[in-house]
């Protein structure tokens, strides 16, 4: 039988993947309850939930995961079955200024949630039908590919190559760890790159959007040609929920789009589209290659065989739709 969370915490449930999770959760999902527990760093944004805020069955608490005293307090006053786990330090490029933020929240935080989820939880006996923790985490962790080098799989060797990935990476294997050796009924899921509405302005779309109704320079690292596959957000949201639900205790899902395309492409695409629904013109004219960051992964690609055998989950946005309906959010043209 599929597994029956009643009662969620979500961590970083501000951010950009968990507010929208937390939305879709709820919308398809309105019995049960889900408490969000963020610190509220320049990644959150509570605004991003005032579909839920007033609902009497969502929670919001401000408060940081490696407060194991207070993650004991809420799994204990809410009954909390089930953990979702979002929170962590995600921006590639403030890893390589400040990695120490990076280990602390997504290596320290982590362990810290694994404690407080299994001394609670040892009153179920670990019975998985009872508790759950999942982990969201990055292809990054599986390093670079090269042109011909097949798309990654659950059984790809981990090669992290920034402190983010790095970071990301250490909380995968605790995760791991605290299966193997204390039982506690773990999933995660390794995901590529999210687009979609509400993401932080920092990330590579947003930043393109704002360029163009600025009509200033876009910026592209190197020569545009890195390769990325892209993962529209509220897709990322089904497999999550799929994978609490019917997922294998211990078992890895590699969560893509099936949509490979290098940057200079997906830029390219997103000046066509703005230029469609704006009545701008020439707008890829003002694509400006910059300076590529130290270490910056030239390939990734997802393969997603595994989650759609098992699990019969696919993405359904294509990227046309995807980035149709990402301009309009940030266009206010919805």
């Amino acid at each position: 039988m599929a597994y029956q969370p009643k009662h969620l915490l979500v961590t970083g449930g501000a951010g950009f993947i968990g507010s929208q999770f937390i939305v879709y959760w709820l919308k398809h999902h309105p019995d049960t309850v889900i408490v969000n527990l963020d610190k509220l760093t320049y990644a959150a944004d509570l605004n991003h939930l005032s579909a839920v805020a007033d609902l009497p069955n969502y929670h919001f608490v401000p408060g940081d995961i490696i407060d194991t005293v207070l993650v004991t307090r809420l799994l204990q006053e809410y009954q909390l079955d089930t953990v979702v786990h979002f929170a962590a330090e995600s921006h590639v490029d403030r890893s390589i200024s400040g990695p120490d933020a990076f280990v602390q929240t997504n290596v320290v935080g982590t362990h810290s949630l694994l404690k407080a989820a299994l001394a609670y939880w040892k009153q179920f006996d670990l019975n998985s039908a009872r508790c759950r923790f999942h982990h969201i985490s990055t292809d990054e962790v599986y390093g670079m590919l090269v042109a011909d080098d097949p798309a990654f799989t659950e059984q790809s060797p981990y090669r992290p190559n920034s402190p983010y990935s790095a970071s990301k990476a250490a909380s995968d294997h605790i995760v791991r760890a605290y299966h193997h050796t204390y039982g506690l009924p773990v999933t995660t899921s390794n995901c590529s790159n999210n687009y979609g509405p509400h993401q932080h302005a920092e990330k590579l779309i947003p930043t393109v959007i704002r360029s163009l109704q600025q009509r200033q320079p876009i910026p592209v690292y190197g020569d545009g040609s890195n390769i990325r596959d892209w993962l529209y957000v509220e897709d990322h949201c089904q497999a999550i929920d799929r994978i609490v639900h019917q997922g294998e205790i211990g078992q890895v899902y590699n969560v893509g789009g099936e949509c490979e395309i290098s940057n200079i492409a997906l830029v390219t695409k997103l000046c066509q589209h703005y230029d469609h629904l704006t009545g701008e013109k020439d707008s890829a004219q003002l694509i400006s290659f910059v300076t590529g960051r130290p270490g910056h992964d030239w390939r990734y690609a997802i393969d997603i065989e595994y989650i759609k055998q098992t699990l019969a989950w696919a993405p359904r946005t294509n990227l046309e739709q995807g980035l149709q309906n990402t301009l309009l959010y940030y266009l206010n043209l919805e």
